[in-house]
């Protein structure tokens, strides 16, 4: 993050959603502007296009020095890398490959870089949220133990992922890295995760369980559950507990080829603590063998770091030192294999424009315009 801060190229961006499209601008790793928020639904491509261009053009009218280049979170399916955008499910104007970035190069003339939500959420979080202040915790106890990898998760209208290697962005080959959504339900075998780790899944939930069919928000859902307006409390609390569960079985399964930290966003993810611990119970929970014995669910133990006492478990690991053979020397050594989940430490939204201003400055300090160099 240092070497962010210290950095005083402005990159402008956006975070584009089904509703609203919110733009901004970032200098030394922090938004320099007040969002700019227009809306996100149109009727044709053209409109939809035009607004885009609108944004981009106000945040650049409000900056005091050019900007070296737009770097944004756009929704998928797309070709990142081309800035080619697929056919959208929530903005359908999109479809047969529309060229977004190609497009904004040739109307700005500076470079465009554009990915998922969820993976510039999970490298914000990285480079500026729960990874750096966990393994500051970590370095003011002592610890020899500390974090590299985050995934990250994005609960909302969609259930989206990223996945952030020793400071570095994963991307796949075909801009389709950490979709997590299209994980099998563990709880409905015929659904993908999103079915129950989204809103909508919230809400069907609920009315499942209460028979209050009416639109009722997932943030009415949450205070009914924790007993803070009135309302169908155990619907309320089945609702969030069937996501916990479908979220902590797929989470088990991608910390298992990850082996890092997790962090949560997007704005069903405020309800944490009605999900939070049921969700780290599932990552823990065990097999059963052929010989009935159980087994871990995971190689690693799981802590919950919203609450307290599992934070200082955490924290506190099994740290010893150890002396090394043929020699009058010490090691610290940790041997509980152990990560973290958490609730983020940035907005979504923020840590969104660091994770994208952080993506571009990688490609603009790189040798090849397609790799990309931690700066972490």
């Amino acid at each position: 993050m240092n070497s962010l801060q210290n950095d005083q190229r402005i990159v402008m961006t956006l975070d584009a959603g089904g509703t609203n499209l919110v733009f901004n601008a970032v200098q030394g790793g922090q938004e320099v502007l007040q969002p700019f928020v227009l809306p996100a639904r149109h009727d044709t491509l053209e409109k939809m296009l035009t607004t885009i261009v609108d944004g981009f053009r106000e945040i650049k009218i409000q900056l005091k020095d050019k900007p070296v280049a737009i770097s944004f979170a756009f929704p998928g399916p797309a070709e990142y890398e081309q800035g080619i955008i697929g056919d959208l499910e929530n903005l359908p104007v999109f479809r047969g490959g529309v060229a977004l970035g190609p497009a904004l190069e040739e109307k700005f003339g500076i470079p465009v870089y554009i990915n998922n939500d969820g993976d510039l959420f999970t490298y914000g979080e990285a480079l500026a949220g729960l990874l750096p202040e966990i393994n500051e915790l970590l370095e003011n106890r002592g610890s020899p133990k500390r974090y590299r990898n985050l995934f990250g998760a994005t609960f909302g209208t969609g259930f989206g992922g990223g996945i952030v290697l020793k400071g570095e962005l994963f991307t796949g080959d075909n801009s389709a890295q950490a979709e997590v959504n299209r994980m099998r339900n563990r709880l409905y075998s015929n659904y993908s995760v999103e079915e129950s780790t989204s809103i909508r899944g919230v809400q069907r939930v609920y009315a499942r369980e209460s028979g209050d069919h009416s639109a009722i928000s997932p943030k009415d859902i949450y205070e009914i559950g924790m007993g803070l307006r009135p309302g169908h409390k155990a619907a309320a609390i089945k609702a969030f507990e069937e996501l916990a569960i479908v979220a902590g079985d797929t989470f088990a399964n991608a910390i298992t080829l990850v082996d890092g930290l997790v962090v949560l966003g997007g704005g069903l993810s405020r309800a944490y603590p009605l999900f939070l611990p049921r969700l780290v119970e599932e990552m823990n929970a065990s097999f059963e063998t052929a010989k009935g014995s159980a087994l871990p669910r995971m190689e690693i133990l799981a802590y919950n770091l919203e609450d307290p006492k599992e934070l200082e478990l955490f924290l506190t690991g099994d740290a010893r030192e150890i002396q090394v053979p043929f020699s009058t020397k010490t090691l610290k050594y940790d041997p509980l294999k152990r990560i973290g989940v958490g609730f983020r430490r940035l907005g979504t939204s923020r840590a969104v424009s660091i994770g994208a201003y952080a993506f571009a400055l990688n490609r603009l300090g790189s040798d090849h315009p397609k790799a990309g160099h931690p700066v972490i």
